[in-house]
């Protein structure tokens, strides 16, 4: 557990940057986009949207290729955030790689960090190696409801990579989070959670289920069109999330994008 915002400050100002499915190769493409130079847009945008945050989440899918280089981009390319960064894996992740660059002095590997005054943050590990579903451990679920348990007056916002809750897409929801409903069980026992956060999907989502905010966010590539029962791609531009986390547990939050037109896909792209 650990500690990296002013356990005095009563909001709580985050970035969420997610699915950037980095290659080795600068040509490295997915969809026809290419993921380097999306990745390094999205990055100055938030530079010059000028809003203040204290950390970095990067929700998972950082590599599409596996290669130790692709989290070396990852490595140099979030440095002008500055500030820290928090990642868990996803599913085109692999942990080998993303191991041997992954911590530095900037990305740190904690799964349970206290966070401001009011707020934890814990970081689930969902990735099922070898295929794109998701399955916490028992052991993942056995941390998350120690964590809530240890800390019941801290509001809390829970990180994973796949989708706790179908979003309505058939195609997309095949590849769900398979024990979702072992998940909601332990979430049910606690009254402090707050939200749940993930990527995954590459769009904007945002419902309340059980009474929790369940909030998945755009990757910084290619987008999926929501509601749609087959492989199809949206022709919105890339984009990341804002999340203030306030004082009395309510989370504020706001998704950007880069300007229309930039970094179209193939929308005659089949699947990937």
């Amino acid at each position: 557990m650990s500690q990296h915002v002013a356990p005095s400050k009563d909001r709580v100002e985050l970035v969420q940057i997610t699915d950037t499915h980095l290659f080795e190769p600068a040509d490295g493409n997915l969809l026809s986009v290419n993921t380097e130079q999306s990745f390094h847009a999205v990055v100055q945008n938030v530079i010059d949207s000028q809003c203040a945050f204290d950390a970095v989440l990067a929700t998972g899918d950082i590599s599409q290729d596996h290669t130790p280089a692709s989290y070396e981009k990852f490595v140099q390319g979030i440095r002008p955030l500055v500030k820290q960064c928090y990642w868990l894996p996803g599913n085109h992740d692999y942990k080998p790689s993303m191991g041997s660059v992954i911590p530095t002095d900037q990305i740190v590997e904690d799964t349970h960090v206290m966070i401001g005054k009011h707020w934890q943050l814990i970081l689930l590990d969902s990735q099922v190696v070898g295929v794109p579903y998701g399955e916490l451990s028992q052991q993942q679920l056995a941390m998350l409801d120690q964590c809530l348990s240890q800390h019941p007056d801290k509001h809390s916002l829970v990180l994973l990579h796949h989708h706790p809750v179908l979003i309505g897409s058939a195609w997309l929801d095949q590849h769900t989070l398979r024990n979702s409903s072992e998940l909601w069980e332990v979430i049910n026992r606690h009254s402090n959670v707050k939200g749940l956060l993930c990527g995954h999907v590459h769009q904007d989502f945002d419902q309340l289920h059980s009474g929790v905010r369940v909030i998945a966010t755009p990757s910084t590539c290619a987008q999926f069109k929501p509601n749609s029962n087959d492989f199809a791609l949206d022709n919105v531009a890339p984009g990341w999330r804002r999340l203030s986390l306030l004082e009395n547990g309510q989370i504020e939050t706001h998704v950007h994008r880069l300007e229309a037109g930039r970094f179209v896909p193939d929308f005659d792209a089949e699947g990937y």
